[in-house]
């Protein structure tokens, strides 16, 4: 049995929770929260000069993969991308208005759907729109990173966002068995999946990520360990094996996996202990949730560091930026607020054709809500808490405030989750997995509302 694995642990603390991408989380945004607010948020913004991250969302996709519970538009009509980027563009020039150009993006993300869906050309008109109204880091110091589906490109097209100024790419494989493939509509063999990362990392690509489903349909503890066996032999600087949520009553493509042909929980688990180990024995570092990563990988030093961050994006190494969305959905996290983005298409394109901008709805974020934001990401990204850094930064008595939730982790660290030094905690390798349940403690609208709405913690 890994350290990290506890099958015991895992089945007692078995519910639904947040991933806390962001506190408070999504189910807190309210459509009181108006374009107008937005707009106000972006302008004061400017006084801190803060770093900027941006995120553009390309919602389409030529098929539909049964498992996928994204914001996406399936078409294999390309000239609804083209009209999308039209109104994309007007997106990024109304927002970039009320930043101050000499601002500089060091991070940059295009997300899915499929983001290689447009063809070479429109993703090099999407750069020169961005390079237009943004200022953008080096090489050297930013991430730009893009979400790749294998079937849809070729060395040629990753030769060309390698040339645009992407430096990282994130390939989704979810499983390399053909009768899950099948099962989940998203064919792709081995041999093409690994000469599409071989063509990456001889382009230069910096980092190479993955990721991989597990609990899909016809799965097996042995199908999948030869899955993570293989892609162990793949060598990605970065994995991230996500647990499946089946909710067809949410996503209706789910609807056509059949639930029978599920793993049992038992499985799962069995499959979920293995991985651990195979990542774990082949050198990579648990990181925490799902993400594993190998030990030279930037990531694993700011978490040594106790400079990890997160947000929409996942784990970051950029902690002290305001991140811009655009498109259907995106979600913006600037100067203490999100705000979200209209996810219908009818609904965005109206927005931007009156004039404004597609803000659907957000939240402002109170100052216990900074507090609480702050905590929960030290616990997600980098292990430990320290209530004195807490009480000196936002000058409180955080023992006092949060004197409930230290008697409430004093529970798990009884289980061996996590230990307790004076107003200090420590999250011990059990705890890694349950990270979520450690995090919620602190999350004060979960006591109001019940842990209903979310998935599963494992």
């Amino acid at each position: 049995m890994t350290a990290y694995f506890d099958a015991a642990l895992i089945e007692k603390y078995r519910m639904s929770g947040p991933r806390y991408t962001s506190y408070p989380t999504a189910v807190q945004f309210s459509d009181t929260f108006t374009a107008n607010d937005h707009i106000a948020r972006l302008k004061s913004s400017n006084t801190s000069q803060r770093d900027l991250s941006l995120y553009l969302h390309i919602p389409f996709c030529e098929h539909v993969c049964y498992f996928c519970g994204c914001n996406k538009i399936i078409t294999r009509n390309h000239k609804q991308a083209a009209d999308y980027l039209d109104y994309l563009e007007k997106d990024i020039a109304r927002q970039a208005e009320y930043i101050d150009n000499e601002r500089r993006v060091i991070q940059l993300h295009f997300g899915g759907g499929t983001p290689t869906f447009i063809s070479k050309e429109e993703q090099s008109a999407l750069f020169d729109v961005l390079h237009k109204y943004f200022r953008f880091a080096d090489d050297a110091e930013g991430e730009f990173s893009i979400e790749i589906d294998p079937r849809t490109v070729n060395e040629d097209y990753l030769a060309h966002l390698r040339t645009l100024g992407f430096n990282r790419v994130s390939f989704g494989v979810q499983d390399f068995d053909p009768a899950v493939q099948k099962a989940v509509n998203r064919v792709q063999p081995y041999e093409s999946v690994a000469a599409i990362m071989e063509s990456a990392r001889k382009l230069g690509y910096q980092s190479i990520s993955v990721d991989l489903i597990y609990g899909l349909p016809l799965q097996t503890a042995d199908s999948f360990a030869k899955t993570v066996e293989a892609m162990i032999g793949l060598a990605p600087d970065r994995l991230a094996v996500f647990n499946y949520a089946h909710m067809p009553d949410l996503f209706g493509a789910q609807k056509q996996i059949n639930a029978e042909d599920l793993p049992s929980p038992a499985e799962k688990l069995q499959i979920l202990e293995n991985t651990i180990t195979q990542l774990t024995d082949a050198g990579y570092v648990f990181i925490g949730l799902d993400h594993f990563a190998k030990p030279d990988d930037s990531l694993i030093h700011h978490q040594k560091n106790g400079t990890l961050y997160r947000n929409f994006q996942g784990y970051s190494t950029f902690s002290n930026c305001d991140l811009l969305g655009f498109g259907i959905s995106a979600i913006s996290q600037i100067d203490n607020s999100y705000s979200q983005h209209h996810k219908a298409r009818d609904k965005y394109y109206r927005a931007i054709e009156e004039g404004g901008l597609p803000i659907a709805r957000g939240v402002a974020l109170t100052q216990e809500d900074i507090i609480r934001r702050d905590i929960i990401t030290d616990i997600m990204c980098n292990l430990h808490l320290d209530l004195s850094r807490i009480s000196q930064q936002y000058q409180i008595d955080a023992e006092t405030m949060f004197a409930q939730e230290w008697k409430d982790l004093q529970i798990l660290a009884d289980d061996g989750l996590l230990t307790l030094s004076g107003n200090k905690m420590q999250v011990e390798a059990p705890g890694r997995l349950l990270i979520r349940n450690i995090a919620m403690i602190f999350d004060t609208y979960l006591k109001a509302e019940g842990k209903r709405r979310f998935s599963q913690v494992i």
